[in-house]
């Protein structure tokens, strides 16, 4: 059966062989030669000898493309000549329902968007060239968001995308069987696409403001649309005649977001009224989805920043003691999770290793996470015990609600003792690899989730061997779909094992790679939760870099640090540096006896810098103070503060601490 012609213009030359597959978009592309965009031209001959179609029964219209283009052979108004037992009515029914299908797999196509890019490419896919053989489309610059307030200043639209029949010409490669091409020539439209302006400014009370606040689409050759094209084009740019340019407003939920402009050649026919109803379809479907895209933008962007800003930047790099991290989020459409980690510098070259897990990955949990990980930072500046930390975020979690649950684990390291001690609350155990290659994972005592309320959290004190790697996680890694949490634990031993027999019993391997090789455990399954890792390689402070002193609350106390000091640094061959840290040594000492009823302690560390500090049992902290003239005291911290390279002071529950530090002459 053949197809009547589907264009006013009269029947054209077959171009098709026998066997060339339906064109999806319809029998007007046949008909008129043209080539979809992006795709290449058809490979095809002229029939020697073209015929006329055929006058038979209409076929079956077919059914929408399954890739969301068009399927309607006749959206733009072109009507089959009436055959045998057809009548005008027949035809306008065809019609309409051609439309209605075409309008149906566009939105389905603009409806597959999930950003601003795709769905204005879906919009232009769609329309062109079924529809239009031309669209611009002109977004507002910058877009609104939701019910965010515009400027005051003019409305401003940028042209976003220009979408065109491509222009081919005879010539190309041969088909299979060595025949040339013969690509028909499309007339041109009038209008310069590539030349037209990028940016409109829509004049107050002006034609284009006017027809944007009417919503409805329009023609070109209407009074409305013939003002405001030239004010949103530019006044040289030239217009199809008749009604072959249709104007549609993009309107978003509440306000008009841009405006979309299809065009049409010469040589087609030109838009019906009824097209004006199609067009306001794809302008409001692409407006809802562009709206709804910027909504969701804002709100991935706002949780992607409260995620990054409740993570630590960067961690610190304390005495004895590297770290490395890693974050993964669970998908990368949803970047917000519970889960946290932090290493929190403590008073005597201590650090608190800390991890957690808030259930759920939304942002309530993130919100949540970041309150939790705040109060853990400031009960850690306390110097509180694990257990009393874990304590304390416990209230914290059922001041948030009743349903606020977390799992956390927080561990302090000293470096000076090589110890560690861990207290846990319902989060999986940490792992401890030591030099040799051997990987256990520590008993502590799980106890309860963070927010059940009336739970004694328990804390134990383990050895921490220079050289040996602690591993902090939350359950994200270790369990899945395919496996529960102590398979996975098991399994990310075997790992850590098997990773340090290459490195050879001597040596510890890297610290970053070593974090790379137990994310690489994951399967393409095991990502069902966030993942939170924080890795500690403990150095240590050989007991030789250490000197630690008491000092009785005494006249005499600063003299005598001031000796003890001396011989100290004689014995590491750091004499150069006596006069300037023995006058700081006396200054804090002299500020710490003179309140304090308790013996003094003074500590001198050796590591990468000459660190110094003396603890007392007074709470309140120093202040630097610009001295006045007349007064005798007051520039005990003002010289710590010339000469050090960094001081400070640190509440403990026993009193205080002030340290300083001094660069050694003969660190790298």
């Amino acid at each position: 059966m053949t197809e009547h012609p589907t264009s006013h213009d009269g029947p054209q030359p077959s171009t098709a062989r026998p066997g060339t597959p339906a064109d999806p978009r319809g029998s007007l592309l046949r008909a008129q030669g043209a080539v979809p965009q992006g795709e290449g031209p058809a490979r095809a001959r002229p029939a020697a000898h073209p015929q006329p179609p055929a006058v038979q029964d209409p076929p079956p219209a077919p059914a929408a493309a399954a890739d969301g283009a068009a399927p309607a052979p006749h959206p733009d108004g072109a009507a089959p000549h009436p055959g045998a037992g057809q009548s005008a009515a027949q035809a306008a029914m065809r019609r309409d329902g051609d439309r209605l299908r075409f309008v149906g797999a566009a939105t389905r196509r603009i409806a597959r968007g999930m950003d601003l890019d795709e769905i204005v490419m879906g919009l232009c896919r769609a329309t062109v060239p079924t529809f239009a053989d031309a669209i611009l489309v002109y977004l507002r610059d910058p877009l609104p968001v939701g019910d965010e307030r515009t400027s005051n200043g003019p409305v401003v639209l940028r042209l976003r995308r220009t979408d065109r029949l491509r222009m081919l010409t005879e010539g190309g490669e041969p088909d299979a069987e060595g025949n040339p091409l013969l690509v028909p020539q499309l007339p041109p439209l009038p209008a310069d696409l590539a030349a037209t302006a990028e940016l409109c400014e829509v004049e107050p009370g002006g034609a284009l403001a006017e027809v944007l606040r009417g919503v409805r689409p329009v023609f070109a050759d209407s009074p409305a649309a013939h003002e405001a094209l030239p004010e949103l084009l530019g006044e040289t740019r030239a217009l199809p005649g008749g009604r072959r340019a249709v104007l549609a407003p993009l309107r978003g939920r509440r306000r008009v977001i841009g405006a979309a402009l299809f065009l049409r050649r010469p040589d087609r026919p030109a838009f019906e009224t009824e097209d004006l109803l199609v067009a306001a379809q794809l302008a409001t479907h692409s407006a809802l989805g562009i709206d709804k895209a910027m909504l969701y933008g804002r709100e991935a962007y706002i949780a992607d920043e409260l995620q990054r800003t409740m993570l630590p930047e960067t961690l610190p790099r304390p005495t004895g003691v590297r770290l490395a991290s890693r974050y993964l989020p669970a998908a990368e459409t949803a970047r917000v999770g519970g889960d946290w980690y932090d290493a929190i510098p403590l008073p005597g070259s201590r650090v608190a290793l800390v991890v957690g897990d808030v259930m759920g990955h939304s942002m309530t949990s993130a919100a949540i996470m970041g309150q939790l990980r705040t109060t853990a930072q400031t009960l850690a500046g306390l110097d509180l015990p694990p257990q009393e930390v874990l304590h304390h975020l416990d209230e914290q979690a059922q001041r948030l609600g009743s349903d606020r649950m977390a799992t956390c684990l927080y561990a302090v390291y000293d470096p000076v003792s090589h110890r560690i001690t861990v207290a846990n609350a319902g989060h999986p155990p940490p792992v401890l690899l030591h030099l040799g290659g051997r990987a256990e994972v520590l008993r502590v005592p799980a106890g309860a989730p963070i927010g059940v309320g009336g739970v004694d959290f328990e804390a134990v004190e383990l050895d921490a061997p220079a050289g040996a790697t602690l591993l902090l996680y939350t359950d994200g890694l270790v369990e899945s779909r395919l496996r529960d949490v102590w398979s996975g634990i098991e399994q990310l031993r075997e790992r850590l094992a098997a990773t340090a027999q290459l490195t050879g019993p001597d040596h510890a391997p890297p610290l970053e790679a070593l974090c790379d090789e137990v994310l690489d455990m994951l399967g393409p399954g095991d990502r069902d939760d966030d993942i939170a890792l924080l890795a500690a390689r403990f150095d240590g402070i050989a007991p030789s870099d250490v000197a630690y002193w008491f000092l009785e609350p005494e006249d005499a106390a600063p003299g005598r640090a001031r000796r003890l000091t001396r011989s100290a640094l004689a014995r590491w061959d750091l004499e150069e540096l006596s006069d300037s840290v023995e006058l700081l040594v006396s200054e804090v000492v002299t500020n710490a006896v003179r309140y304090t009823s308790r013996p003094v302690t003074l500590r001198l560390l050796r590591t990468d810098v000459l660190r110094c500090e003396v603890g007392d049992d007074v709470p309140q902290l120093p202040r630097l103070r610009q001295a006045r003239a007349t007064d005798e005291g007051g520039r005990g911290l003002y010289l710590v503060n010339k000469l050090a390279r960094r001081w400070g002071a640190t509440r403990l529950s026993t009193g205080k601490v002030v340290w300083f530090e001094v660069p050694r002459p003969d660190a790298p």
